[in-house]
């Protein structure tokens, strides 16, 4: 855990250093009207998370039949060779390509969570996949400040070339440290196969579901989080302001992770997602309502607490669900649902304040994010039992 846990950390840092100045390189790139850099930035952005959604199951496929840790190797090698590339483009459709590819060899972060998942013992599950979370969030807490003070520092292209390596650095600490023993070879484990995909699929596709709305509800803030600090405070130094609160959310999310994350292990994953979706939503009311920063910040820190305890007991339910010879085709179809929801979450959320108000965008989430816990709440079949009181297994 603690080899996944630092390659993850590397591994999301690097990709998170280049999002602070991604709209400044396109402009260094050429374009120069407003409405042509934000459209390419958006294509941009976007590019990698559809072909990482697309190809997430593929990967996760032949993660089940030749293992995890040629995956996670796949993933790094290729994602770190294809963001030096990035360093070195000189027109703004060359890096949407690159993007495009990147998403291709997308994937490191649900393999080590397949991996670790596959050799930690049930009664641990929860607490583990908690902790390996942390890595993911104390990553993208760092990278963009990172990044933000290399690209002022050293220019953009060299960040570029830095994330590359930091993502090659974590493959080679995979490579090194990282020792998976399979249980069976890749005709045995087709030959193993007990139930049909689809089934298996159907089954955890309310798991699925939950980590769609999950990161949407993450993610549909996101645009406007900052126009909405800038209303409700108006005195010097809104930038740190803004940033404030924007990291806030994830430090409570490294708080609450690891903590939710021991608490699936005793009163079982489902109770957990329930619980804390239904308070994600509940947390976006102080937000809404907000008619000064300290309350937005209340507001902000309450829903990552409890977005910390949604993502564990997802992992821990497809682990429960999903038979050992198709656990990391799961987590790959799971991993594409939260790219879908962080491509989608964006675009609902400008959306909705376009259309309506931005206090709407509030709403909107809230009642997604209850729903959900609604569905979750009534299907009887994601009632698996706590891991010490014996697993629920298809």
């Amino acid at each position: 855990m603690f080899i996944l846990w630092v390659s993850t950390f590397l591994a999301v840092s690097g990709t998170s250093l280049i999002i602070p100045f991604l709209p400044l390189f396109v402009q260094e790139l050429g374009v120069r009207q407003l409405a042509a850099v934000e459209q390419w930035s958006g294509w941009i952005f976007a590019a990698q998370m559809l072909t990482a959604a697309i190809f997430q199951p593929i990967w996760g496929g032949v993660a089940d039949r030749f293992g995890r840790k040629p995956m996670l190797l796949r993933a790094g090698i290729g994602m770190g060779t294809m963001t030096i590339l990035m360093g070195f483009v000189t027109a703004p459709w060359q890096l949407l390509a690159l993007r495009f590819i990147n998403g291709v060899f997308a994937g490191f972060i649900s393999m080590a969570i397949s991996l670790q998942a596959s050799v930690t013992p049930r009664e641990y599950s929860g607490r583990a996949l908690g902790t390996l979370q942390t890595g993911q969030v104390a990553g993208s807490l760092v990278g963009p400040l990172i990044g933000g003070a290399l690209a002022e520092a050293v220019g953009f292209r060299w960040v570029f070339i830095l994330t590359g390596m930091l993502l090659l650095l974590a493959s080679l600490i995979v490579w090194i440290y990282v020792h998976e023993e399979r249980a069976h070879t890749p005709n045995e484990a087709r030959r193993r196969t007990p139930v049909s995909r689809r089934r298996v699929l159907t089954l955890l596709l309310p798991v699925f579901v939950a980590s769609l709305i999950t990161q949407l509800g993450m993610m549909s803030i996101q645009p406007i989080l900052t126009v909405y600090t800038t209303l409700l405070y108006h005195g010097a130094h809104i930038e740190l302001i803004a940033g404030l609160v924007v990291a806030c959310t994830g430090i409570a999310n490294l708080i609450g992770a690891p903590i939710l994350g021991r608490f699936s292990d005793v009163i079982g994953p489902r109770k957990i997602l329930v619980t804390a979706l239904v308070c994600s939503a509940l947390a976006f009311l102080p937000q809404v309502l907000a008619t000064g920063i300290p309350m937005l910040l209340v507001g902000r820190f309450l829903l990552g607490l409890f977005i910390g305890g949604m993502l564990p007991s997802l992992n821990v339910l497809v682990k429960r669900l999903a038979p050992e010879e198709m656990q990391a085709q799961a987590y790959g179809v799971n991993s594409s649902f939260q790219f879908l929801g962080g491509l989608l979450g964006p675009l609902l959320g400008s959306t909705v304040a376009a259309v309506w108000d931005i206090h709407d965008v509030f709403y909107v989430t809230m009642a997604l994010l209850l729903l959900n816990a609604v569905y979750i709440f009534f299907n009887r079949r994601l009632q698996v039992p706590a891991a010490n009181a014996g697993e629920g297994r298809l």
